[in-house]
């Protein structure tokens, strides 16, 4: 399955006047975008950034030494877009990377991610993945965000798309269900989701408030 991202206008960062993409591109190793600002652990593949994304990003008030950019402050809800391109299963923290993505993106802003499919012969193939992935895997991103202490913004899933194997081909091509190859070992290697940044209704900001309310003691209780 290809996947088709589509081209997008800079945006001006207020704070310095540094004109920057308006695409993040997580874990951009290899796959370096000249249409992004490109985010990476490992300073041997030269990002624009070098970031743990295992860390709160970005550090507030802070700015950023780039080569093609200067330097720049990056700004919350500026980004129209993030892509995670075979990065996700790579996070160990991955809640505190999901509540970066959500801070940098505008509301409408669509986090893109490609991840490997938990039954695939790709999720566990790589040592240094430290988690697998499926169609349920988004759910406290979205209709339990309240979990992480979210109380404004949350993401809403707005498409998921499975990249089937040839054993996927071959169940599709005798009539097999979508819901049926999903769940058979090895016919889908990778999953595409899109997550859209959205701001909470009054109720979803009530249930988070009440959430958040129950977690934390009152002053003097342990």
């Amino acid at each position: 399955m290809g996947l088709q991202i589509e081209e997008s206008q800079p945006v001006l960062n207020a704070t310095l006047g540094q004109t920057l993409p308006s695409i993040i591109n997580l874990g951009s190793g290899k796959n370096f975008r000249e249409d992004a600002l490109n985010l990476d652990i490992e300073a041997g593949w030269s990002p624009d950034l070098v970031a743990d994304l295992n860390e709160p990003f970005p550090a507030p008030g802070r700015r950023y030494a780039t080569k093609r950019f200067g330097a720049v402050e990056i700004r919350p809800g500026t980004f129209d877009e993030i892509v995670a391109q075979d990065v996700l299963e790579h996070i160990r923290e991955l809640p505190t990377a999901m509540t970066s993505c959500l801070d940098l993106l505008r509301v409408g802003g669509v986090l893109r991610v490609s991840v490997p499919y938990d039954l695939s012969l790709g999720a566990w193939s790589d040592p240094t993945h430290v988690r697998a992935f499926n169609e349920r895997s988004w759910d406290y991103y979205t209709k339990w965000c309240w979990y992480f202490g979210w109380q404004e913004y949350a993401f809403h899933q707005q498409k998921i798309e499975f990249e089937v194997s040839e054993l996927g081909e071959e169940l599709a091509a005798q009539g097999v269900s979508v819901a049926e190859i999903s769940r058979t070992p090895r016919a889908v290697n990778a999953m595409y989701v899109e997550l859209v940044k959205i701001e909470l209704s009054e109720e979803g900001k009530g249930i988070a408030r009440r959430f958040r309310a129950a977690r934390v003691p009152a002053a003097g209780q342990h």
